[in-house]
């Protein structure tokens, strides 16, 4: 049986491993173990991610969500980074969500931090920003639907940001996103990594 990182990896022995990060002035450090997604090193994608939202900065809202938080990379830095801006991470992972509390902690940020199943777990919370460096190995279903429920709970005005790779989908995502949203650019390309960012209208 393959044990995926988006699922509860619980039962696989501990090997827990400290790797250090560094974003603008911060450096970090995470544990990672076993099961959980890039647990050598934080992946180039999620960097890529991050240097592309601090680069607009400006268009963060209060309140953001790390959606597949793993062990908190994004959304620790980012609050690291913004600490005045509430986060809230989520991960179907318990094993990825003990870790990202760990982290949290061990990087002196304060954030909401959860075991959910998508959004299951936030039916009656909105967002300002929702991040995610979708699980692509759990499949187009579940990455669209991540997508989707992000239009329902974001905000009016508030941004998806995404980053997935060209020859993972990023061309039929963005599709998909522009779809939900009615819009859907490409704000960073960097080795083949597509940062993409959807908005959410204002409703009158």
């Amino acid at each position: 049986m393959n044990n995926h990182y988006f699922t509860d990896n619980r039962h696989l022995p501990e090997n827990r491993k400290e790797i250090s990060f560094r974003f603008w002035c911060f450096s970090l450090a995470f544990m990672t173990d076993l099961g959980v997604f890039s647990k050598s090193g934080v992946d180039f994608g999620t960097r890529v991610l991050l240097n592309a939202v601090s680069k607009k900065s400006d268009l963060l809202g209060d309140a953001l969500l790390d959606m597949g938080c793993g062990y908190g990379v994004i959304g620790i830095s980012l609050k690291k980074a913004f600490p005045d801006k509430g986060v809230t991470m989520v991960d179907i992972n318990p094993r990825a969500v003990e870790l990202a509390c760990l982290n949290a902690k061990k990087n002196e940020v304060n954030a909401q931090i959860l075991v959910s199943d998508g959004y299951q777990e936030l039916r009656d919370h909105t967002y300002s920003d929702i991040l995610t460096n979708p699980p692509i190995r759990a499949g187009k279903k579940v990455i669209y639907a991540m997508f989707a429920g992000a239009y329902e709970h974001l905000r009016p005005q508030g941004n998806l940001w995404v980053v997935i790779r060209k020859a993972q989908g990023a061309p039929s995502a963005r599709n998909y996103i522009a779809s939900v949203f009615g819009n859907c650019e490409i704000i960073d390309k960097e080795n083949g990594y597509f940062v993409l960012k959807a908005q959410k209208a204002l409703t009158i």
